[in-house]
């Protein structure tokens, strides 16, 4: 589980961490891939607030083969339920994986059906309602058997293994996340970023 406490195993189980940090976002317990774990209130706010639409792209493993219709479908947006009330989700970008992507084997795996065949697709996203791939591709005909976050616009998690841990600095993470335009202004009892262009 995306949490530190908790039933099953968690992210204390993976090792050491500082008390002052948490996960920005979440998995749920049946997706995986990118975790970004940090004690800086101000990205997490950046992350998690939708005014500021960040790229975040997922693998997910389909059951069939999905239609160029249902790829455009997904790209300009389909309804889906949020908190009971539909909701159509803003333009992404979808489209099938070839090669199939090269990810460490799930445990447990995923249900397989012979006479069914499933597809990896990429879809990019600029937002993340609760469990939005899984509604989107289930929308147009396909549903997911497998889902990975593998990116947060440039941090990925190509080549680690699963439960890898890889320590960055602040620098590092807000050039890949595209935030360079920020810089830290420390002041007594705060985290607080200014533009630097402003």
């Amino acid at each position: 589980m995306s949490q530190f406490s908790g039933e099953g195993p968690t992210l204390a189980s993976l090792g050491d961490f500082p008390k002052e940090v948490y996960p920005v976002g979440r998995l749920d317990k049946d997706s995986e891939g990118l975790l970004l774990i940090t004690d800086d209130k101000w990205l997490n706010h950046h992350l998690l607030n939708p005014r500021f639409g960040h790229q975040r792209t997922y693998y997910a493993q389909v059951e069939g083969v999905p239609t160029p219709e249902a790829l455009k479908e997904l790209q300009s947006g389909v309804v889906i339920q949020v908190d009971g009330q539909n909701y159509k989700t803003k333009p992404a970008l979808a489209k099938i994986l070839t090669p199939i992507p090269e990810l460490p084997e799930r445990n447990p795996p995923i249900r397989y059906r012979a006479s069914i065949p499933d597809t990896w697709i990429s879809l990019t996203l600029i937002e993340g309602k609760n469990r939005q791939v899984r509604k989107m591709t289930a929308a147009v005909g396909f549903p997911t058997l497998r889902l990975v976050r593998f990116s947060m616009e440039k941090i990925t998690i190509s080549g680690m293994e699963v439960g890898e841990i890889r320590e960055m600095d602040q620098e590092s993470v807000y050039r890949a996340l595209g935030l360079t335009g920020f810089v830290k202004v420390n002041t007594p009892g705060s985290s607080v970023k200014k533009n630097r262009r402003s």
